[in-house]
């Protein structure tokens, strides 16, 4: 991770050092078990992991920092093979208690009540996690197979494979929701716990994520071809990441329901967006964000837009908004829906008398 990513206030980022040489103060078997790239890693990871907890207690949300801590355990289980669950268990641990105090020097009291509580329960999830618990439904249901297969593609570097097999698909009958939804998006929620277990690489998961942008493209002739219907979708991504799979598979999709899509991108600055909905002036926007880094600054643009455009109807989604607790319930926003599909349904209702 870059720092640009972690968007830190001077009181979470000043404790960074102190807690990074602390953990080696008390803790001085890291020396050994941590080579220099291990101890470069280990800042960054200090990094993001305050930017999680302050994003979480700005948002007053704790799920998103369990959710967090848990992913980030499994995940460090598997980058430190060679010394086992508990130990990084105790690593871990231990960092949430040296945060804890760390921080209680920075934070003003209630800040600090309310950060303590999120790390003692992030250090209560970290020592129940199963590690052997099985979460993916990848292989169920009636597309399993058609996940899998093109999923071993990709792991083969077959992108002709890949992106014919995607084609071959679409001649069986199956909507292009269902490729989209059910297949594709499937698929790359995989490829990135393959990534989270260490089975696939960084370079990798960037193949997988470009052939998959490939594919979509050879549905573009009959996605663009479809009757319209007078209504308009401008969506985009939000913060400094390039995550923009699950936006472009939602505006692929209401354009193919008739909508005309003003698709922004990636990484779109506030004053675009607004300056966008003034030229477009379209009937939603929607909004994703994939790190929940970039939480903050949606609802900063989300309040931006309402302050501007007072009846404009917004949607909000994407991974980040997966691991809260509906924090979208407390904003002025409309709907947050899991997949394109819900939300194409959900706006074709709500539209459909006006």
């Amino acid at each position: 991770m870059g720092l640009l990513m972690h968007h830190l206030s001077d009181e979470y980022s000043k404790v960074a050092d102190l807690v990074y040489l602390k953990q080696f103060e008390i803790d001085p078997r890291l020396e050994t078990e941590y080579n220099d790239y291990r101890k470069k890693r280990m800042y960054e990871d200090i990094l993001h992991n305050l930017s999680f907890l302050e994003v979480a207690h700005r948002l007053n949300d704790d799920k998103l920092f369990v959710d967090y801590a848990i992913w980030l355990f499994k995940l460090m289980v598997n980058l430190l093979k060679d010394l086992g669950p508990k130990r990084v268990e105790e690593q871990m641990v231990l960092h949430y208690e040296i945060l804890k105090e760390a921080l209680k020097n920075t934070l003003g009291q209630d800040d600090f009540f309310n950060v303590e509580k999120l790390l003692n329960h992030a250090i209560d999830a970290t020592k129940r996690v199963d590690l052997n618990e099985e979460s993916s439904n990848f292989m169920h249901g009636k597309y399993g197979i058609y996940r899998q297969n093109y999923l071993n593609y990709l792991l083969d570097s077959n992108s002709i494979g890949a992106v014919n097999y995607i084609k071959n698909l679409a001649s069986l009958e199956l909507s292009i929701e269902e490729i989209y939804i059910d297949i594709l998006q499937v698929v790359m929620i995989e490829i990135g716990n393959l990534w989270h277990r260490s089975i696939i690489t960084v370079d990798q998961e960037h193949y997988m994520t470009s052939i998959t942008q490939v594919v979509l493209s050879q549905f573009y002739t009959q996605i663009f071809e479809t009757k319209k219907i007078g209504r308009k979708i401008l969506s985009c991504g939000i913060g400094g990441e390039l995550h923009e799979m699950g936006v472009r598979m939602l505006s692929d999709l209401f354009e193919f329901h008739g909508w005309d899509s003003i698709y922004l991108g990636a990484a779109i600055p506030k004053f675009a967006i607004l300056t966008s909905i003034e030229a477009n002036q379209p009937d939603l926007v929607a909004l994703s964000v994939t790190m929940p880094q970039h939480l903050l600054e949606c609802r900063e643009i989300v309040d931006a837009i309402k302050n501007r455009f007072p009846n404009q109807k917004i949607a909000v989604g994407g991974r980040a908004f997966q691991m809260t607790d509906k924090v979208w319930k407390k904003w002025p926003v409309d709907v947050s829906v899991n997949d394109a599909k819900e939300l194409v349904e959900w706006a074709n209702q709500v539209f459909k008398d006006q």
